[in-house]
C-alpha cells in the first residue's frame, strides 16, 4: 500500500471515529436533557458569557450635563458615550442628581453607570425620539427610537441603584393606548386609528420592505424604553425602572443578556416588564415586577413577520424573581410566530389580587407557533385571579384573530408548587382536534384554594403527580 492511499485510509478511519463520537454525546446529551432538563438550564447559564469594560470612568457632568431636571442633556449623554466607547470603553457615570434627557443610544464596550440617587428623566416629547430600525408588538418598522437604544452592539451594560424615569402617564404617552382608563376620549388620536396599528400589520403581511414601513410623528405608536437590537454580551442590573410609554425591557434579536436585579414599577398600559424576542440565552434572575401587563413576556415575532424573520426565542431562564401585579407572571406570546423553546422558571414568589395568571401561553392560528419544553418548579404563589397554568390557542383580543397556521403546544412541566389561592382553575388548556396541547405535567404541586379543579379542551396526556388540589389528590393521567 503507497503512503497516499495510507494517508486517505487513515483520514476516512478518523472520520469516521469522530462521526461516531459526535452521534454518541449527541444522544447522550439528548437522554441527559429528557431525563432532567434542569441540567441543560445548567449547561445554558454556564456558557453565557458575562460583560467586561476597562477601568476608565466618563462622567457626564463633564460633557456639560445639568442635573436640574429641566435641561434637556441629550447631547451631553451622546459625547460620553462616543468618548468612552472611542477610548476603548468603560464606564459612562451619572451621579446624583435629575438629568433630562431624550434618546439615549448606547455603544458598545459602554457601561451606563447610574449612581444610588441619580434619576434619568426622559423626554414626554416625541421630537426628542429619532426615528430607527426597531419593532412594535411583534413587527419591525421605523418608529420613534426607544427611551434606551443599543443597535448591533457588543459589551453593553446598563448598571447601578439609580432610576429610569419614562415619565409617561395618561397625559402623554400613555393616552395614545386608545385606553379609556388612560386618559383617552372619543376624538383624541391614537394607535388604534385605522391608519395606525392596522396598516402596520398589512404591510408586514404584504411584506413590505422594513425600510419603508415608516411610521413615527402622527402615527401613536409609542416607542419602548430599552432595547438592545441584534447585540451580544449585555448586563442590565439593579437600576429601578418606572413610569415606562409601553414595553420595557426588550431583548430583540439578541443573544447572551442577563438581566439581574432589576425592579420595574410601572403600570400602563402594554407595560410588559421584560420580552425577550426572536433573542437566546437569556437569564432574568434577582429581579421585581410591578407591571400594567404581563411581568414577564417572551415573544417571537407577530404573523407574517414573525415567519419571515424566523429566529425562536430559546434558552430562557427565570430565576428568584419576584411578580406583584400584572397579567402574567412568566408568559409566552401572544407575538409567537417564530416559536418558543427551553424556557426554566425557578424559584419565584408570585402574589398578588392583581396578578391574574402564574404561567400563561397564548397564541393562536393567525400566529402559529411551536412552544414547547417549557419548565417550572420551586413557585410560591399566594394569588392569582384566574388560574395557576393558562395554555391558550385561542387567544384573541384585537378582533378576528383566525388564520392557517395551526400552533404547536407541548412538553409543559410545573414540579414544587404551592399555591394559597389559585383564582378559577388550576389549569385551563384548549387546543385544537388536530393539534392537542400535549404533555402537561404537575408534580408536587399543592393548590389549597380553587373554584375549579380545571377547565381542559382537546388536551393529550396530563399527568397529575403527587398534586392536591382543594386538599384532594388528583387522578394521575387524563386526555380530554
Amino acid at each position: 500500500m503507497t503512503t497516499n492511499k495510507l494517508i486517505t485510509f487513515k483520514s476516512i478511519a478518523f472520520f469516521i471515529v469522530i462521526i461516531s463520537l459526535v452521534l454518541s454525546c449527541g444522544k447522550q446529551v439528548s437522554t441527559i436533557s429528557e431525563a432532567n432538563p434542569w441540567k441543560k438550564m445548567d449547561l445554558i447559564v454556564k456558557s453565557i458569557p458575562e460583560t467586561h469594560f476597562s477601568d476608565k470612568t466618563y462622567n457626564i457632568n463633564d460633557f456639560g450635563a445639568i442635573a436640574d431636571g429641566k435641561t434637556l442633556n441629550t447631547a451631553a449623554f451622546a459625547k460620553a458615550i462616543k468618548a468612552c466607547t472611542e477610548n476603548g470603553g468603560g464606564k459612562v457615570m451619572v451621579p446624583n442628581g435629575k438629568y433630562l434627557t431624550g434618546a439615549i443610544h448606547l455603544e458598545s464596550n459602554v457601561n451606563l453607570h447610574l449612581d444610588d440617587q441619580a434619576e434619568i428623566l426622559f423626554s414626554t416629547n416625541p421630537k426628542d425620539y429619532p426615528i430607527v430600525h426597531t419593532s412594535w408588538e411583534g413587527t419591525e418598522l421605523m418608529n420613534y427610537s426607544p427611551l434606551i437604544y443599543a443597535k448591533n452592539k457588543t459589551n453593553v451594560a446598563i448598571t447601578g441603584k439609580g432610576t429610569l424615569n419614562g415619565q409617561a402617564d395618561s397625559t402623554n404617552w400613555w393616552i395614545w393606548s386608545g385606553g379609556k382608563s388612560y386618559g383617552w376620549q372619543k376624538g383624541i388620536p391614537s394607535q388604534n386609528d385605522p391608519t395606525n396599528r392596522e396598516v402596520l400589520v398589512d404591510m408586514a403581511e404584504k411584506n413590505v420592505p422594513v425600510a419603508e414601513r415608516i411610521f413615527g410623528e402622527g402615527r401613536y405608536l409609542r416607542p419602548n424604553f430599552i432595547e438592545f437590537f441584534e447585540c451580544n454580551t449585555v448586563l442590565v442590573k439593579d437600576i429601578t425602572v418606572i413610569n415606562a410609554p409601553f414595553w420595557i425591557l426588550h431583548p430583540l434579536k439578541s443573544n447572551n443578556i442577563i438581566i439581574d436585579g432589576v425592579t420595574v414599577n410601572s403600570h400602563g398600559p402594554n407595560n410588559d416588564g421584560c420580552d425577550p424576542e426572536y433573542s437566546q440565552n437569556i437569564i432574568v434572575k434577582n429581579c421585581t415586577f410591578n407591571t400594567g401587563d404581563d411581568c414577564i413576556a417572551i415573544k417571537a415575532g407577530r404573523d407574517a413577520d414573525g415567519r419571515r424573520v424566523a429566529i425562536p426565542s430559546k434558552n430562557i431562564i427565570v430565576q428568584n424573581c419576584k411578580m406583584i401585579d400584572g397579567h402574567g407572571g412568566v408568559v409566552i406570546g401572544s407575538e409567537i410566530s417564530a416559536g418558543v423553546n427551553n424556557v426554566f422558571v425557578e424559584n419565584c414568589v408570585m402574589d398578588s389580587p392583581n396578578l391574574d395568571r402564574a404561567i400563561r401561553i397564548k397564541t393562536n392560528s393567525k400566529r402559529g407557533g411551536v412552544i414547547e419544553d417549557v419548565y417550572v418548579r420551586n413557585l410560591e404563589i399566594g394569588t392569582v385571579k384566574e388560574c395557576v397554568l393558562k395554555l391558550n390557542m385561542f387567544y384573541n383580543v384585537y378582533g378576528s384573530q383566525t388564520g392557517n397556521f395551526i400552533p404547536v403546544i407541548r412538553n409543559i412541566s410545573l414540579e414544587n408548587i404551592n399555591v394559597k389561592n389559585g383564582g378559577k382553575y388550576s389549569v385551563r388548556a384548549e387546543g385544537y382536534a388536530e393539534s392537542p396541547v400535549e404533555n402537561i405535567t404537575l408534580k408536587n404541586v399543592v393548590i389549597k384554594k380553587v373554584d375549579s379543579i380545571y377547565l381542559l379542551k382537546n388536551v393529550k396526556n396530563i399527568n397529575f403527580i403527587n398534586t392536591y388540589i382543594n386538599d384532594k389528590k388528583v387522578e394521575s393521567s387524563k386526555n380530554f
